[in-house]
């Protein structure tokens, strides 16, 4: 994105990661950056709609950021070590409901989509599961490879690459519909949990004040960026819903993921250790 957009607008756009707190210190850099369309912002849910819940943020999670679109989505997958004697959902349940919090899950942190998509599952079936945080998607994928863990709710790139090694069994998806990535994985929705909905999606966000104008040519390019037949191809490919949006869309789904998400942190008691 950041090659097209410089291509497009003539002005040259350095990707600069900035990670910690679940995305608020990135977050607070745009927050105070000129609003002159010079810092963007590529967001996910867990920073624009869970962080606030769990984080003192030195900015308003809506008002100091103007939406240029939301980009792409994707849902998540139910994984479990081999080891497991566990074919399908139901299966996984007996067993957690026979010994509760001797299966472990690991999650990239507290409060990534990783760690609430399985305090959703719990919150849903009442099983109780023993979590495991690590320090990124990378660690706790591994720590479900090696079997330190027996649980793990992945995006579709990670479960791909985890289900290669022999040593993960994927039982479901998060999503509302079965994806051809992963042929006759049924989702958790259609394995007794109707409405089950998990996803990490992406959002380009701007400072709060950045002229219209400069707003609307973003817009236009992102969505030019994403129609690009070779990017429509690796989106899907790699699991993404590829999803574009107005700001009126953005604010209303940050509005819906922010109640959601905030009323699992409430009822599940989750706190930043």
């Amino acid at each position: 994105m950041a090659q097209h957009l410089t291509g497009v607008l003539g002005q040259a756009f350095v990707v600069e990661n900035r990670p910690g707190a679940g995305g608020t210190i990135a977050h607070a850099q745009v927050a105070r950056a000129r609003p002159d369309g010079a810092t963007l912002l590529v967001s996910t849910n867990s920073s624009f709609a869970i962080a606030p819940h769990l984080y003192q943020l030195t900015y308003d999670p809506v008002a100091a950021f103007a939406p240029i679109s939301l980009i792409a989505a994707t849902w998540q997958t139910l994984c479990v070590h081999r080891s497991v004697l566990a074919q399908d959902v139901a299966s996984l349940l007996a067993l957690a409901r026979a010994r509760p919090d001797s299966l472990a899950f690991s999650s990239a942190g507290v409060g990534f989509s990783s760690h609430l998509a399985a305090e959703l599952f719990m919150a849903t079936t009442g099983v109780s599961l023993l979590h495991v945080p690590y320090r990124g998607g990378g660690p706790a994928a591994q720590a479900l490879i090696a079997g330190e863990v027996q649980i793990n709710f992945a995006d579709t790139t990670t479960a791909q690459t985890m289900e290669r090694t022999g040593n993960v069994r994927i039982l479901a998806l998060t999503g509302p519909e079965p994806s051809p990535l992963f042929p006759g994985i049924p989702t958790l929705d259609a394995s007794g949990l109707p409405g089950f909905r998990s996803a990490t999606s992406y959002a380009l966000l701007a400072p709060a004040g950045t002229p219209v104008a400069i707003l609307e040519r973003m817009r236009t390019e992102t969505l030019a960026w994403m129609r690009l037949p070779e990017r429509q191809d690796w989106l899907i490919a790699n699991g993404f819903d590829v999803i574009g949006s107005t700001v009126e869309e953005f604010r209303r789904a940050q509005a819906a993921e922010m109640a959601m998400w905030g009323e699992l942190i409430r009822t599940r008691g989750i706190r930043i250790p």
